[in-house]
């Protein structure tokens, strides 16, 4: 299906890497921002707004993460320009400055001193020149090593890690040697499984900071007095589809990182990899949440297997969703892009199943809509680590 010389369109970036959307933002720093930056986007078409709800006496770890995954969203190669707007001043800068350091065009804006009519006003004049100036952006022919490739599994079921897991494994087999950057996490959903993946690590280096994160983990599940996940892992929607402990579904989680391929490395949340191969990434198993710290991290598609249906999109990061549970596919079928179902009825091998998924991963970078997309699906959720001050 693909091999070193397969090639797709996409948007070469300032800093020399890839996306496969083009997107123009509007990306506030902090909750008291939304307003203006929906405000910007409503007057400008073709931007995107990103609001959320943080940013405000964060600090410490905590903070860090903020400012990684918002400078993270902007710096993506799926965005074309970014206005950023921000109550402060200084704030703002910082990541603007994050965002600067790639290269491409971001101007940021301080509400305080200025109200949001003016702010609103000055910021759209800005965009309106982003847009147009992104409009004029050309895909072009870029090797397959350049697409960055991430996973997460959701409303996952039996179906899960018997046939649209062990899909993007076949997927992530076929892309590991040619070079390309993957991605996957959801740390509590490799509990009882860690040992897999601890002997799946290339290097003792990679193994030991892959258990330190693990084993963080646990430790702020112990320090909280919590002996089990009860109601949270496995969660009562994969316990309907099957799925009664947690090392049931960590074994299946396990499936989507394929038979051959080696980790090769550890990010924290929202981090960048360093070179290519497969990742793991210390993130949470919700949803919204670690597509979002995917997309921080740079990642341009991402692959997500569901069981019982799960409706996640991202604002930034196109989902594909693979499903091989055929009542799903049926009841949903608006919601699932790659249809595995016959895997598991003998009517479609298993590389098959994976030549299907890289076909669409394919389409999909060359401008094609994943489901998500067309149907407006932009969930953004950011990770927190502590209250606020």
């Amino acid at each position: 299906m693909i091999d070193s010389k397969t090639t797709f369109l996409g948007y070469r970036r300032e800093n020399g890497r890839v996306g496969v959307r083009n997107h123009v933002i509007i990306l506030p720093v902090d909750d008291l921002s939304n307003a203006a930056c929906e405000a910007v986007a409503h007057n400008i078409k073709g931007t995107l707004a990103i609001p959320h709800p943080y940013g405000r006496l964060q600090f410490g770890a905590d903070l860090e993460l903020h400012f990684r995954t918002l400078i993270g969203t902007g710096a993506n190669p799926n965005v074309a320009a970014v206005v950023v707007i921000g109550i402060e001043d200084g704030w703002t800068k910082r990541v603007v400055d994050g965002i600067a350091a790639t290269g491409k065009p971001v101007t940021g804006f301080g509400i305080e001193g200025y109200g949001d009519h003016e702010t609103i006003k000055r910021a759209s004049k800005v965009a309106k020149e982003y847009v147009q100036w992104a409009s004029e952006k050309q895909r072009e022919v870029c090797p397959i090593s350049e697409l960055w490739v991430s996973t997460k599994c959701g409303e996952s079921d039996t179906t899960s890690g018997c046939g649209a897991n062990p899909t993007v494994g076949a997927a992530f087999d076929k892309l590991h040697p040619l070079g390309n950057y993957l991605c996957f996490g959801e740390t509590s959903e490799i509990t009882g499984g860690e040992a897999i993946v601890a002997a799946r690590c290339a290097n003792d280096a990679v193994r030991e900071r892959f258990l330190f994160m693990f084993n963080r983990y646990q430790d702020m599940i112990n320090r909280w007095k919590t002996d089990d996940l009860s109601e949270s892992q496995p969660t009562k929607g994969n316990i309907a589809g099957g799925l009664t402990t947690i090392e049931e579904k960590a074994l299946g989680n396990i499936q989507k990182i394929g038979k051959k391929c080696t980790v090769d490395g550890v990010i924290d949340k929202a981090e960048m990899p360093t070179h290519p191969g497969l990742w793991f990434m210390d993130s949470s198993s919700a949803a919204a949440e670690m597509v979002t710290l995917c997309a921080a991290s740079g990642f341009v598609v991402h692959f997500f297997p569901t069981g019982q249906g799960n409706v996640i999109g991202n604002p930034i990061l196109p989902v594909i969703k693979i499903c091989a549970n055929p009542r799903t596919v049926r009841l949903m079928s608006e919601h699932v892009d790659v249809d595995t179902s016959a895997l598991l009825q003998s009517e479609l091998t298993l590389e098959g199943a994976g030549d299907k998924l890289l076909e669409c991963m394919l389409r999909t970078a060359n401008g094609r809509l994943t489901a998500a997309e067309a149907l407006g699906h932009r969930e953004f959720v950011l990770t927190r680590l502590y209250e606020s001050a």
